[in-house]
C-alpha cells in the first residue's frame, strides 16, 4: 500500500460568463502532481506512485519514471516512456513515477494558426493571450513541426546525484518536419517551490516513435489548445529519501551533452 501525504492547493475562479461558476472543488479542472518538482532537483528519483493509479487522475501530462529513467509523455489516455536512446515504449501500469503532472484535458481556450520561431517565442505568444497568469494551464499542440529539439534523461543508480549532475548524461535529439503532439503545462510564477514556473513541454511523434523533453522548436499555422486548471493536488511521499531531502537548496540547471540530429521527410 502506498503511504503518502496530501496537500491540496485550491484556487476559486468565479466565472460570470453564461452565469456559470467554478467553486474550486476537486471535480473541476485539477492538475494532479505526484511530488514537488524540487524533489527531483535534489535527487529524489525513487518512484512512489504507480501509472495505474496515475491514470485515475488524468489522461494528459508529463513527467519521468522510477530512477529518472527517461521522459514520460501522457496523451489520449496512454503513457509513453522516451528512453535515453530515443526509443519510445508504452508505460505499464505497474511502473512507478517520482514526478508527474496530469489532468483530464478539456479545451477551454484556443489560439489559431500560431507561428512560433522558438520555444521562448511560443511562451510569449501564449502569455499575451491568457485571461490570467495566476492559474495553471494544460497546453496541447497537434500537427507537423518544422523543428523540434528534445532531450531524454539517463536512468540513475543510487546514490542519486542532483538533477543538474544527472542531466550531464542526457541525450539530445533534433527532428525536422515531424508530425506529433506537444504536451505541456504553464505554472504560475508563485508556484516555484512546487512546480516549474512558466512553461514545461514534452513532445511525442504521431507514430509514437520519437519524443522527449522539449528544448526548442519552431512551427507555423498550428492551433494551441488550452485547458484552464483552477486546482492543484500534490501527493507527497511520506517515507524514503523524500523525508530527508533538502528541498530548500535545489540545483536545477540542465546542461546538454550528447547530441544527435534526425530529419524526417
Amino acid at each position: 500500500m502506498k503511504t503518502t501525504a496530501r496537500i491540496c492547493i485550491l484556487s476559486v475562479f468565479l466565472c460570470a460568463l453564461a452565469g456559470s461558476a467554478c467553486a474550486g472543488n476537486l471535480g473541476c479542472d485539477v492538475v494532479f502532481q505526484t511530488a514537488p518538482f524540487q524533489s527531483l532537483n535534489v535527487g529524489v528519483y525513487d518512484g512512489a506512485y504507480s501509472f495505474a493509479d496515475l491514470k485515475e487522475h488524468g489522461n494528459f501530462g508529463l513527467g519521468t519514471l522510477n530512477g529518472l529513467d527517461g521522459e514520460m509523455v501522457g496523451v489520449d489516455g496512454k503513457f509513453y516512456q522516451v528512453r535515453q536512446d530515443g526509443m519510445v515504449m508504452p508505460v505499464p501500469g505497474r511502473a512507478l513515477t517520482p514526478f508527474a503532472m496530469v489532468t483530464f484535458f478539456e479545451e477551454d481556450l484556443r489560439m489559431e494558426e500560431v507561428n512560433a520561431g522558438s520555444l521562448a517565442e511560443l511562451g510569449g505568444i501564449i502569455d499575451r493571450g491568457l485571461p490570467s497568469r495566476n492559474l495553471y494551464y494544460a497546453l496541447r499542440v497537434d500537427g507537423v513541426f518544422e523543428y523540434v529539439k528534445v532531450r531524454s534523461a539517463p536512468a540513475q543508480q543510487k546514490p542519486y546525484r542532483p538533477l543538474a549532475e544527472a542531466l550531464k548524461g542526457q541525450t539530445v535529439f533534433e527532428y525536422r518536419n515531424i508530425a506529433g503532439t506537444l504536451v505541456g503545462f504553464r505554472s504560475p510564477a508563485f508556484t516555484e517551490k512546487v512546480s516549474i514556473p512558466g512553461y514545461h513541454f514534452h513532445f511525442i511523434s504521431k507514430d509514437r516513435e520519437a519524443g522527449g523533453h522539449v528544448l526548442d522548436l519552431h512551427f507555423k499555422n498550428l492551433n494551441v489548445r488550452m485547458d484552464r486548471c483552477t486546482s492543484l493536488l500534490v501527493i507527497m511521499p511520506e517515507c524514503g529519501d523524500y523525508f530527508s531531502a533538502d528541498l530548500e537548496n535545489p540545483k536545477s540547471e540542465a546542461p546538454g551533452s550528447k547530441h544527435e540530429t534526425i530529419s524526417n521527410p
